[in-house]
């Protein structure tokens, strides 16, 4: 059996394994090496933070059955996309496929961030108060339908293969749970790291009250796309020990970190429209201090 086969025939115990996977293994990681003491215990956000995952994952099945393997299923049998239309080695199509869908969700990332009514959606995210693994599957159930019809059209435009999309699927979801983990990384180790991947360190800057640093370092795969747009920034300036996390508008853990708080959070209050990602300015590793 084709590894393509085996991805296609098992997506959902691929998925799901891969999922509660690395879920176990940076929640230890996190207990047994934190980077950051917790200003809530987990007892307080973890069941509002898992509960969202549990309503997105029914809300996408029953709004949108067909997922983006179904996408990209069709694409391939109407020959739909670049990578269907031009004679593309199958091995090349899946790397080239899970590196472009890469930059889509960075793209997308500062796309919510830029137009006020989509950083509404994605205030969610940033109001959580801490940040952990959890945090990185935490996303309001509009938000979570939104991107995919984005990524359903970014299938059909590239023609991006089926088992690419399955690859994909599971390395963002690993990688975001990474990313956002509350854990210490080898100091020897995190900046080379951070050369091909996100870091935890790096990506910890993005939550940053401070809104030029929330407006910074969108990548959650390949640490590439920041630097290669001007949206990287090293390290926080208040350090990642005393930086605070989330968002000025909500700091109230009755609208953080309850399930209904949450889901109403983006119909809460007038936040203030971020900077739009135009204005953002470079920012480079030799002007920041590294904590």
């Amino acid at each position: 059996m084709s590894l393509e086969a085996l991805l296609l025939g098992n997506e959902a115990a691929v998925r799901l394994s891969a999922f509660a996977g690395v879920l176990a293994a940076m929640a230890a990681w996190e207990l047994l090496a934190p980077r950051r003491p917790q200003t809530l215990p987990r007892r307080r956000r973890w069941p509002a933070n898992l509960g969202i995952v549990v309503l997105n994952t029914i809300l996408v099945r029953l709004l949108l059955p067909t997922a983006a393997v179904g996408v990209a299923l069709s694409a391939a049998s109407h020959g739909w996309g670049l990578l269907n239309y031009y004679a593309v080695p199958a091995w090349a199509a899946l790397v080239v496929g899970v590196v472009l869908l890469d930059l889509a969700i960075y793209l997308q990332h500062v796309m919510f961030h830029a137009v006020p009514v989509l950083w509404r959606l994605h205030r969610m995210h940033h109001a959580d108060l801490d940040i952990d693994v959890t945090t990185g599957a935490r996303f309001h159930p509009i938000e979570i339908l939104l991107s995919m019809l984005i990524k359903f059209a970014v299938i059909a435009a590239l023609g991006v293969p089926p088992a690419a999309v399955v690859v994909f699927e599971v390395l963002l979801n690993a990688t975001s749970m990474f990313n956002h983990g509350n854990v210490r990384v080898s100091a020897a180790l995190e900046p080379v790291l951070r050369w091909l991947v996100v870091t935890p360190d790096m990506h910890r800057v993005h939550h940053s009250i401070e809104r030029d640093e929330t407006n910074s370092n969108f990548g959650f795969n390949l640490s590439l796309w920041d630097r290669l747009f001007g949206t990287y920034r090293a390290q926080p300036r208040a350090g990642h020990q005393a930086m605070t996390i989330g968002i000025p508008d909500f700091r109230d853990p009755g609208e953080c970190a309850t399930l209904t708080g949450m889901l109403a959070i983006p119909f809460r209050g007038v936040s203030q429209a971020q900077v739009p990602a135009e204005r953002l300015e470079p920012r480079h590793e030799d002007a920041l201090h590294s904590q």
